[in-house]
């Protein structure tokens, strides 16, 4: 204060100098933001991806203006498939134009494996291609659907092999690290490929969106031609990471508009409206630039981090506000020095509880196994204690520097909230408590329904294109969240097996076959025993048979198509053996590699889930898939372990409730505790989280009976409502303690206490909740979820600090007389 201007050019400059660091803020919505940190089928569905030669797929839906078999959408198919393969990104393409006719017409398997035929070749029969496309089991419900009106370009984009060579040696050094110290050299080594692994990560980000926008600019030169639906994860990221980027910009641009229009009508003082904007505008720039620096990257769920940021921000500032017009209005003819002084020194004690309580809230977040959740609370902590530090320096030098102004001339109104909920204090007897109980009951029996369900369809709007998109590939062309079941064999069933036949049977087959088993080197080929092939069959059928399962691939498929080649009949170990000799590598590229690995004795069942069906329960369907086939295969034959995407994100969202319960139970502890230091009264400290945690228990009770899912972003209500809600318990009771020693009368400190603090408290609330309903705008249906909660529970939380509160402090009376 007494060097006003000094301070403030240092920490202008400061924050200037350091906001450098914002070009390195990074946005990452990729799908390993959705998965656990420490699930160990993470690794499993690596190992999968790597063993069965896997690669990332986008689905275009194709549907032309005329059939799908015309001569126009054959043409277009063929010249947007050419384009598409040309890009640097794709690898390869698969069309109707280009995919192998097995049964247009049925031709001898020698035939097939020496001519492949498709849609380009001469002398085709387009009637009995059209048939193939809806009756194959390569083809139909996958390739085609089934009114033949829409068909799948399959985009196969190229594997990365740099990307899990890295990530391999970062995670190895990274769990030696978690059992035993490292030596110089290996945390040398962890750092420098940590640096690689992030740096190839980032640049292949980029090539990945690139990638994404070639494709949908190629798309946009044939929309006269057909409708185009583009899926599969990549593109998810990819919008997500654009949804993400206009929220961050238009909201928060829009917030501080509000925020603007909102100080001014309860104002109407420019200095403030503009004092607070310049402290929020400082403190989203510091936080911001520590996250370039410190390297966090933002995530779907701290996307919202600076419509947080501003509404803490601010929230600090009004208390400071209201604070100074008050002490203005009752000492009009004292110094700014003494009014801002005492300003500071009467809302430091309940502002730095308040903000250490919001930071418990946020810091509470640490404990999930969800890294995004992580990365938001590490950012909401720091983020927190930068705008405490910053709205403590500027606003009190800022001040210093103006001239005072008159005390703001207020209209007496007829109707004043603060002033209505100390007259139903007053004046009620039983109606508060008995709504309160009921708030309880709906707040607990709600809370009972609360379900994990989500899917990544639901996610967006339904006038979004991304959502037309996913749901035609989701209930068109087979599903859209990957599913894979693997198959692994015991080693007694690895061993090369004779092959069993009539003597008969071998008398009559001896001269055909004799010369090709003699000059078979390759005990492969006997891996395909019967009992292996009927075990296939029996795991692709169950599959096939589940209502939330839309596409199924696997050896089986090949079986199927080869029985219908081979005249109804069901292929043996022999036919096998002879077509495993004879199929060229670029076929045993296609319909075996994925599928089967001799190597390590396994198979592999590519599934696709149809998100949008209306019974689908992931961990359910999960659980019950597992369950099941332990049953139909005998553990001495094999074992099955489920992966790939769909578990690993079911994981994810069962961890929310033992996260959710974890972080509440921690946030109430930590809370606790730090109410008893404040108050240094039991009485005080169960009062103020009673207060607290009813307005939490009603916004569960509102999700619970809504059917609103809990996910990664309503995860956070809790702690997030807690921390700032827990601000306004504060500055209540600490000012109801200064009011109560001037005349040690309840009602009276009750009624002053609501009609000063109780105004600070809603400008506040009105402040957040307007700001909050910026966030319905946005495409992202978690985020709107997440900004209504949100603008619930603090309206819930204002409603209970004015009137269940005071209620409470009159019944208990917690305080003791002064003299």
């Amino acid at each position: 204060m007494k060097y006003p201007l000094y301070v403030f050019i240092v920490l202008i400059s400061s924050i200037l100098i350091f906001s450098t660091n914002i070009a390195n803020l990074e946005i990452d919505a990729s799908a390993e933001t959705l998965l656990l940190n420490d699930d160990k089928d993470l690794a499993f569905s690596r190992t999968v991806t790597k063993r069965f030669h896997t690669n990332d797929v986008l689905i275009l839906a194709y549907k032309p203006k005329h059939s799908l078999l015309s001569k126009e959408s054959l043409q277009t198919l063929t010249r947007i498939s050419d384009d598409l393969e040309k890009l640097p990104g794709v690898e390869s393409v698969d069309s109707l134009i280009n995919v192998p006719l097995f049964f247009s017409p049925i031709r001898d398997m020698d035939d097939l494996i020496n001519e492949t035929r498709t849609l380009q070749s001469t002398d085709i029969d387009l009637s009995l291609v059209k048939r193939e496309f809806l009756t194959s089991p390569l083809y139909k419900d996958r390739l085609v659907n089934k009114d033949f009106t829409i068909s799948s370009i399959l985009i196969h984009l190229y594997q990365d092999p740099e990307y899990f060579t890295l990530l391999e040696k970062r995670n190895l050094l990274l769990d030696k690290q978690k059992t035993y110290s490292l030596t110089k050299e290996e945390k040398q080594a962890l750092n420098d490929v940590t640096k690689a692994f992030k740096k190839h990560r980032d640049e292949q980000r980029t090539l990945d969106n690139k990638n994404i926008k070639e494709i949908r600019s190629l798309i946009s030169k044939y929309q006269d031609d057909a409708t185009f639906f583009l899926g599969g994860v990549q593109m998810i990221s990819n919008d997500i990471v654009e949804f993400v980027k206009n929220d961050l910009i238009i909201y928060g641009s829009i917030l501080i508009l509000l925020l603007i229009l909102v100080l001014g009508i309860v104002f109407k003082k420019p200095r403030w409206i503009i004092l607070p904007i310049f402290i929020c505008t400082l403190s989203v720039i510091a936080i911001t630039s520590s996250l370039g620096f410190f390297g966090w990257e933002i995530t779907v769920i701290s996307s919202n981090f600076i419509a947080l940021q501003l509404i803490i921000t601010i929230s600090i500032v009004l208390h400071l506000i209201v604070r100074y017009e008050e002490l203005l209005t009752l000492y009009p003819r004292a110094s700014s020095k003494r009014l801002i002084l005492l300003t500071m020194l009467t809302k430091a004690t309940p502002t730095f509880f308040a903000i250490m309580t919001t930071i418990a809230g946020f810091s509470s977040l640490l404990f999930s196994h969800i890294y995004p959740v992580i990365n938001l609370g590490w950012m909401m902590s720091a983020g927190i204690t930068l705008s405490l530090i910053i709205s403590f320096i500027v606003f009190p030098t800022v001040l210093m520097m103006l001239k005072k102004t008159p005390p703001v001339k207020r209209k007496k109104i007829k109707f004043s909230l603060p002033s209505f909920t100390s007259w139903i204090v007053l004046h009620d007897k039983k109606v508060i408590f008995i709504v309160t109980f009921l708030v309880i009951v709906f707040s607990v029996t709600g809370a009972s329904q609360l379900i994990v369900e989500n899917s990544f369809i639901n996610y967006f709007k339904k006038d979004t294109d991304i959502y037309k998109g996913m749901k035609i590939i989701d209930q068109e062309l087979g599903g859209t969240t990957p599913l894979d079941v693997i198959l692994t064999l015991s080693d007694e069933n690895s061993t090369v097996s004779p092959i069993i036949t009539t003597e008969e049977d071998m008398q009559e087959d001896a001269d055909s076959f004799e010369d090709e088993f003699n000059t078979v080197e390759n005990e492969d080929l006997y891996w395909f025993t019967d009992e292996k092939i009927q075990l296939i069959n029996t795991v692709h059928d169950y599959l096939t048979y589940i209502a939330q399962i839309g596409e199924v691939q696997s050896f089986a498929t090949l079986l199927d198509t080869g029985k219908i080649l081979n005249q109804n009949k069901d292929l043996d170990s022999i036919d096998l053996a002879l077509i495993y000799q004879k199929l060229p590598q670029k076929y045993r590229e296609i319909i075996l590699l994925p599928y089967v690995n001799i190597e390590h004795n396994q198979l592999r069942f590519s599934t696709r889930i149809v998100d949008s069906h209306a019974a689908l329960r992931r961990d359910a369907l999960l659980k019950t898939i597992t369950d099941d086939l332990s049953h139909i295969i005998d553990p001495d034959v094999g074992t099955v372990q489920l992966s790939n995407l769909m578990v690993l994100y079911n994981n994810m969202l069962q961890s929310l409730f033992n996260s959710q319960i974890t972080m509440i139970s921690l946030v109430l502890l930590i809370i606790f505790v730090m109410f008893f230091i404040l108050f240094r009264s039991l009485k005080l400290t169960l009062i103020a989280l009673t207060v607290n945690v009813i307005p939490i228990g009603m916004v569960f009770g509102f999700m619970g009976w809504l059917h609103i899912p809990l996910d990664i972003m309503t995860i956070t209500i809790a702690a997030i409502a807690m921390g700032i809600g827990v601000d306004d318990t504060i500055h209540y009771i600490h000012r109801f303690k200064v009011e109560f020693a001037k005349d040690n009368f309840y009602y009276y400190t009750m009624h002053r206490t609501n009609t000063s603090i109780g105004n600070a408290l809603y400008y506040t609330t009105l402040t957040v909740v307007i700001g909050f309903s910026i966030l319905t705008l946005s495409n992202l249906i978690p985020t709107i979820y997440f900004g209504l909660l949100t603008m619930l529970v603090m309206i819930a939380a204002l409603i209970s600090n004015l009137i269940l509160l005071p209620k409470l402090l009159l019944l208990v009376k917690p305080f003791k007389k002064v003299k």
